[in-house]
């Protein structure tokens, strides 16, 4: 038996083809096994950072140290993994693109047999409703109508005939065929698009990148330090052993513990905020990336648009007819004279007859069944009156025909036929006032059809349509819209505040993207460009597109790719979205991909960084709302953290320039009590920081996450205001005892009160400094204190271990202080409201932010 014979293989042959070519299954890409990804999160560079720190920490005879070090590093990986395992498992939840079962003839006989069975040779039988599982070529074909938009990305169905091919990953919206396959599995068009995909490779994270800048600094910084304070201990006389090991401790108190565990933490909280705002996140770090977003391609269907075809005019020889309602609901406001209504409902009428899809009432809603074009003409003839369904027993059909761009049906004796415009308007001869009509509703960008009708009489069936379709009688044209989202122009106008440029992408008809466009107001002036039209050379891809506004139609896969590069390339941070398999490695190759969660594809969503679980173009701007957040939460970590590395190391640099003869007024162990200590619980609380109403108000911040700002603030300001009071309530806890300069030190408890005043105000002052970083343009006593519960519990966190780590006896012996003294408590306390006047002056120097907010407390959530 041969193959692609209209009564397909027996069943022998196929199970020995099924044998020979393998099972009709896409291919999975293998990923890392899990301990290797486990792995991966404990051996990146900056956790490899803490390894060394904890190591040196046993080395300098601490090993509480090195094993509160390791124990920090694992449980971020552990946590950083569960995440990231989280996030996959609810996307392989998304998998649905082919289909488990598909009707075959085997033996001559239609059997039901596993999707995976299927064979070249096999002959498929695909009815409406059914998705194609394989490539092949339609055998027979009656008034069949396939949406192919998944590997298109063309919204308006295809009417394949005998001798065309069908893909895998197609949708039968109407019809029937019979379809010899001839491809299957890895050898499917499907299957190469996807190894378009699986070609692309992810460059590191603008986080990634940052963080792994930031902890080499720290790490040259570390060593250099200790170097110095080696040669410092040196000079001063001590022991080269007992240098040493002071070296080693000053080195790793310098490097801030809490950043992994506090980054890893704000990505996660950023997550979780997302996906209560429908937006899925994939990878934890995509959560800050999407923060730096400067340029969006966004599909139209779906995501700007309802995705709901409304037809929302007619117009008949005798008057125009138009229709104001909701969604395919039959109810609807019609506004037209007696005799238009009229010829209406006939125009209506004769367009359902030319149409499968319907309306149906599901769950108390109105959905489309079939094609949603069709739909809409059913749910239009219902609003004008003419009825719910047609009478008449159809006698031949003429289906769709990208050459004719028509179709007709033939009911008892009349030609019904819907069409393009300029398809079928020639053949009804002149009707006034049908070209200004036309002009008219093009004009608005909407989607129009021409009805027409011919009487051949009782039994008269032409025998092809070019015979059924001529000497054609006008009814009317439709035009049919779908309408933009909700706010979606909002939404555009934020963006644009936020300095990010938006452009659709989309594979549909110029006319209908440009009039969206425009009607959102995402476009004001030029038109729509053709993928086909733009330049090949990247450079020149770029310039063109690396505008506000733009519209982009007619894109086919590779061409969105080469967007993405060209973007790319010209410095954007591109967030891609999309859909369908076509838009697979377009969105592996932006630095986010936005995939659809309800109407996307399996290959999409496997591509994607981010899914959209409501497939709305405002939760994308939700979602870089929440990224900016995150990368300004680790920013204040870091502004937090280094002030408090000031006044760490401010005793240790006043000892080495005295050449010892001022003590030290916190040790080494005191300075890692503060790191690992009390500092940990308001840094982590700082990355749980939410939006305030400017986070969109500006351009996204694209510098570098350790940067001129961040130091400025830090060490000359908080970090210093810190210092001073340390060293102030150190001094004056030796003045209060009575010493006085050029005397010796006394000793005995005066010392060990002296340090403990001096840990005293730097935990009191990070205290304060938790509460400044919260803003860097608004004094702390300007913002709401709960819009952040966490951090209020953090600081009263970190006062009860102040308490204990200053009068628990055996903890203060080791870290070889003790409570302060009155005097050295009340200068200690002082630098609460030091650190935060010194913080409000700053800001109000470099002047406070003006104007209204972008969002008006829209987006996000904890306004402040």
């Amino acid at each position: 038996m041969r193959r692609g014979d209209e009564q397909g293989l027996t069943t022998a042959e196929a199970l020995r083809l099924l044998a020979e070519q393998g099972p009709n299954r896409l291919p999975v890409r293998r990923g890392r096994p899990w301990w290797q990804r486990l792995a991966a999160e404990m051996a990146h560079f900056f956790a490899l950072l803490f390894w060394v720190a904890g190591a040196l920490a046993f080395v300098a005879g601490m090993p509480q140290l090195g094993v509160a070090i390791f124990v920090v590093v694992v449980l971020n990986g552990l946590f950083a993994f569960a995440q990231e395992e989280r996030a996959q498992h609810a996307a392989d939840r998304l998998r649905q693109m082919l289909p488990r079962r598909a009707t075959v003839l085997r033996d001559g006989v239609a059997v039901d047999v596993s999707a995976d069975d299927l064979v070249a040779g096999d002959v498929m039988l695909l009815a409406e409703g059914d998705r194609v599982c394989a490539d092949g070529t339609v055998l027979r074909a009656d008034a069949l109508s396939v949406d192919t938009s998944a590997m298109t990305g063309e919204s308006v169905a295809e009417h394949p005939g005998e001798g065309e091919m069908l893909h895998a990953g197609c949708f039968v919206v109407e019809g029937e065929a019979r379809v010899a396959v001839t491809a299957t599995g890895a050898r499917t068009r499907l299957a190469g698009i996807a190894e378009l995909t699986s070609g692309q490779g992810h460059a590191p994270t603008p986080l990634r990148r940052e963080l792994t800048r930031v902890s080499r600094v720290i790490a040259v910084v570390a060593m250099v330090v200790g170097a110095v304070f080696f040669g410092v201990a040196l000079v001063v006389g001590m022991p080269p052993s007992d240098g040493f090991l002071f070296a080693v401790g000053v080195t790793v108190a310098v490097v801030p513990e809490g950043l992994l565990p506090t980054v890893t933490l704000s990505l996660a909280i950023g997550a979780q905020r997302m996906a209560r705002r429908h937006a899925l996140v994939r990878h934890l770090e995509a959560v800050q990336t999407l923060g730096s977003t400067t340029y969006i391609c966004t599909d139209k269907t779906g995501t700007l648009t309802q995705n709901q075809m409304s037809v929302v005019e007619a117009w008949t020889p005798t008057g125009a007819v138009t229709v104001v309602g909701e969604g395919y609901r039959p109810q609807a406001e019609v506004t037209a004279d007696p005799e238009s209504l009229c010829a209406a409902k006939a125009l209506a009428s004769a367009a359902r007859r030319c149409s499968t899809g319907r309306i149906e009432l599901v769950d108390a809603a109105w959905c489309p069944r079939g094609d949603p074009m069709e739909a809409a003409l059913d749910a239009f003839a219902r609003r004008v009156g003419a009825g719910d369904r047609d009478e008449g027993t159809e006698e031949r059909r003429f289906p769709f025909d990208a050459r004719r761009r028509r179709m007709s049906v033939v009911v008892d004796g009349t030609v019904f036929v819907k069409g393009a415009p300029d398809a079928v308007l020639p053949r009804c001869g002149v009707v006034p006032g049908a070209d200004d009509a036309l002009n008219r509703m093009t004009g608005r960008g909407l989607r129009v059809l021409a009805v027409a009708t011919r009487t051949v009489g009782p039994g008269a069936v032409p025998g092809s349509s070019e015979t059924a379709e001529t000497d054609l009688t006008l009814l009317g044209l439709i035009a049919l819209e779908d309408p933009p989202r909700p706010g979606v122009g909002r939404v555009l106008r934020v963006c644009r505040a936020a300095g990010i440029k938006v452009a659709m992408v989309t594979g549909d008809h110029p006319d209908t993207a440009e009039a969206i466009a425009r009607d959102i107001g995402l476009m004001s002036d030029g038109a729509a460009l053709l993928g086909s039209q733009l330049p090949t050379d990247l450079d020149q891809l770029g310039a063109l597109l690396d505008h506000d506004g733009l519209v982009v139609a007619r894109v086919d896969p590779e061409t969105k790719l080469s967007i993405a590069r060209a973007l790319q390339r010209r410095g954007h941070v591109v967030a891609m979205t999309g859909d369908g398999v076509n838009d697979a490695p377009a969105l592996q190759e932006a630095a986010i991909g936005v995939a659809m969660g309800r109407g996307g594809t399996d290959v999409a969503r496997e591509a994607a960084d981010v899914v959209l679980l409501d497939d709305d173009f405002e939760t994308i701007v939700i979602a870089i709302e929440q990224g900016r957040s995150t990368f300004t939460n680790i920013r204040r970590f870091l502004t937090y953290h280094l002030a408090d590395n000031v006044a760490e190391l401010a005793p240790f640099i006043v000892w080495a320039l005295t050449a010892g003869r001022f003590p030290l007024a916190i040790g080494v162990l005191q300075v890692l009590a503060l790191d690992i200590g009390t500092d940990v619980f308001p840094s982590l609380a700082l990355g749980a920081e939410p939006p305030d109403e400017r986070t969109l108000a500006g351009p996204p911040v694209r510098g570098h996450l350790l940067d001129r700002e961040v130091m400025v603030r830090a060490f000359a300001v908080l970090g210093c205001t810190e210092a001073v009071m340390a060293l102030l309530a150190f001094v004056v806890t030796f003045l209060a005892a009575g010493w006085r300069p050029g005397e010796p030190m006394p000793g005995g408890h005066v010392p060990l009160a002296a340090s403990g005043a001096a840990f005293t105000a730097i935990v009191l002052g990070q205290a304060a400094n938790a509460f400044a970083c919260r803003s860097s343009t608004r004094p702390a006593w300007r913002l709401r204190a709960w819009t952040n519960p966490l951090l209020i519990a953090a600081v009263a966190v970190e006062l009860v271990l102040l308490l204990v780590l200053l009068y628990v006896p055996a903890i203060a012996g080791w870290l070889t202080h003790t409570g302060p003294t009155l005097a050295g408590f009340a200068v200690a306390a002082t630098a609460v409201p030091a650190v935060l006047a010194a913080d409000g002056a700053y800001k109000w120097a470099r002047g406070l932010p003006k104007g209204p907010p972008a969002l008006s407390g829209t987006f996000g959530s904890g306004r402040r």
